[in-house]
């Protein structure tokens, strides 16, 4: 008689017997739960598995579909792969290089020896399709480190070799895809059928990979226009290859070389010349009265703000910085958001008529009286703090609605400076494991939360989808408003971040509905060769996250 196990699936809140050694895949067409956009992948005990996954003992399980993060991770990764096969059977001498996330997509290079024509992007899509219709398995193979280098040696695949060399595992999984063979640090779906909707198209000099809408993912995600953005990526993307240091493996190779200190000083170095740009470029605008700053959460926009009032100062200028937040609006006149509580994050909970007055005021030469809230009581009040600009003087204006129009209509657009701030990173994983740049801030917030706020990496992970609503909806729309853009990520941060963050990612329970997440960043974590952060100059920017700045907050 066959054994049996007792699964608990979370979706239909039942309890099911079935074969020791199903899949999960199996076990989700026993329960019969039709799920509308199908199902991609399954947490397990709060750890996510792919639905080959074979379970021998009893377990809580709940099935995920695109509309997740974690499900939609999952698409992705199969669909990239499935892209990669399509350019080797086209192109076999070819490269493609998944590197960043942009215009609602995935911005890819590829190498063919030649321009990238039209034609080019429709035969690899036509590939895709085929492939995709083919429905072949998705196998995931497990063998010895040492054999699985020797096989990527074997197919040219020197990143994946520098990456699997430096991680220190005894084993590793990969994939097989017909004939062609991937890493890839995640699950996958069972097989190519089951990718629905897909789109490639030419994106200037590469390839945009469209994918579903995590909100609706019976269409495509909308495509924006993010010029600004992408230059911002190739420009230091560029920079790492003359560096030679594109990839993880590269970077924990010049690690295991002792050359941790020059990456730091390097960097370091190349973001306060791209800083001491911007500000020679607002004084070399003579009208310019007001510099605004804005950036998703945990962009590091606040060192930054210091470290370019440093620079304005060594150009004879003299930033004054304004708080955003002393022109809420009393709290009984805050807004709500659709479940009745306060929404601060909305522009409407500024007092918008009385923030321009006194910034045309101060513009005119006038004097104004700088208001101060008072966060216990709900209320503005009288500060006492009077300002007049003068003729060295400039406006420094930080928060995330820096850059929405609405924030200052009645200033002229010569007396303005939009920057835009955000750790866009850069480096990837290997050629096809891109790094998500929420992973970069969430870490970061992690850190912050846990050292200077008091929160765990649990309360840290459940707000997150929250606060990258509250992005979407008021920074993300009006990035490319900006007069200059600013990459925060450091080429070496995620290799001194991991001492800080793996502690922190421990103390999540398994109980708890955040520790899928938590799961997944330590394994991503356990990718990167720690670094200490002794050599950390005073004025980094990470320092807003670890500590030790000279900048006072």
């Amino acid at each position: 008689m066959k054994q049996e196990i007792q699964i608990y699936c979370k979706n239909n809140q039942k309890t099911q017997a079935f074969a020791t050694g199903s899949s999960l895949y199996e076990i989700y067409k026993g329960f019969d739960l039709q799920m509308p956009y199908g199902v991609v992948s399954a947490k397990v005990n709060n750890r996510v598995e792919g639905l080959n996954f074979k379970v021998y003992h009893n377990k809580d399980v709940e099935f995920l579909d695109i509309s997740s993060e974690s499900g939609l991770r999952t698409y992705v990764r199969s669909l990239c792969f499935v892209l990669c096969k399509a350019v080797e059977d086209l192109y076999p001498n070819g490269q493609i290089l998944l590197e960043h996330p942009v215009s609602k997509g995935y911005y890819c290079s590829l190498r063919i020896g030649k321009e990238i024509a039209l034609e080019d992007v429709t035969r690899i899509k036509k590939r895709m399709e085929e492939i995709i219709a083919e429905n072949i398995p998705f196998h995931r193979i497990e063998e010895h480190t040492e054999d699985a280098i020797r096989l990527f040696k074997e197919k040219g695949m020197t990143d994946k070799v520098k990456l699997l060399q430096t991680t220190g595992r005894l084993y590793t999984n990969y994939y097989k895809l017909g004939n062609s063979v991937d890493y890839y640090y995640g699950s996958l779906l069972p097989s190519t059928g089951h990718i629905k909707l897909f789109n490639l198209v030419k994106y200037y000099d590469g390839l945009l990979l469209r994918f579903p809408n995590r909100k609706n993912p019976s269409t495509l995600g909308e495509m924006v226009k993010q010029e600004k953005m992408l230059e911002v990526f190739k420009e230091n993307r560029k920079w790492q290859e003359i560096m030679e240091v594109s990839t993880v493996g590269d970077i924990n190779q010049a690690i295991q070389a002792g050359h941790a200190t020059d990456l730091i000083n390097v960097a370091e170095a190349l973001q306060e010349k791209r800083i001491a740009r911007i500000a020679d470029d607002i004084c070399q605008r003579k009208d310019i009265k007001v510099v605004l700053i804005s950036g998703p959460s945990s962009s590091g926009k606040t060192t930054f703000s210091k470290r370019l009032s440093v620079q304005l100062m060594a150009n004879g200028r003299y930033p004054y910085p304004i708080s955003l937040d002393d022109y809420f609006v009393d709290r009984e006149h805050t807004p709500r958001d659709e479940n009745g509580d306060y929404d601060y994050e909305s522009l409407y909970a500024l007092d918008l008529e009385l923030f321009n007055s006194h910034l045309e005021a101060l513009v005119k030469g006038e004097t104004i009286e700088i208001p101060r809230f008072n966060f216990t009581t709900g209320k503005r009040e009288n500060s006492g703090n009077f300002l007049k600009l003068k003729d060295n003087m400039i406006i420094i204006l930080e928060g995330i609605h820096a850059l929405n129009p609405e924030l200052t209509p009645h200033i002229a657009e010569d007396n303005k400076y939009r920057i835009y701030v955000s750790a866009l990173t850069t480096v990837s994983l290997d050629n096809h494991n891109y790094i998500p740049t929420t992973d970069n801030r969430l870490l970061r917030r992690i850190i912050r939360d846990y050292n200077y706020r008091g929160y765990s990496a649990e309360e840290t992970i459940k707000r997150w989808p929250s606060v990258r609503a509250g992005e979407e909806k008021w920074i993300f729309p009006y990035q490319e408003n900006a007069d200059a853009m600013f990459n925060s990520a450091l080429l070496f941060e995620l290799s001194v971040l991991k001492s800080h963050v793996d502690p922190i990612l421990y103390q999540v329970p398994e109980s708890s509905p955040t520790f899928s997440e938590a799961c997944r960043l330590r394994r991503f974590m356990e990718y990167f060769i720690p670094v200490p952060d002794h050599d950390l100059p005073p004025t980094s920017l990470l320092r807003e996250f670890l500590g030790g700045s000279s900048f006072t907050y």
